[in-house]
């Protein structure tokens, strides 16, 4: 989708630098998709004893190396 933006030049251009970007819109792109992680791991912090999980966090390593086995 085709949008026009004004942004500050030095802000875009620190974003490129930071996050080896090569193009203004790979630059706005991932600056984006951090924003929205960030986001969605606060929401997680505030579920921190809201829930009860029924595994501790062995288990949920465990599980977590068979889902992504190279970390």
């Amino acid at each position: 989708m085709r949008t026009t933006l004004a942004i500050k030049e030095e802000i875009l251009e620190e974003v490129k630098s930071l996050s080896g970007a090569k193009t203004k819109k790979e630059a706005v792109e991932k600056a984006l998709e951090e924003y929205i992680k960030r986001r969605k791991s606060k929401k997680l912090i505030g579920l921190e004893g809201k829930i009860e999980l029924s595994f501790g966090l062995e288990k949920f390593l465990e599980r977590r190396k068979k889902d992504v086995p190279y970390r």
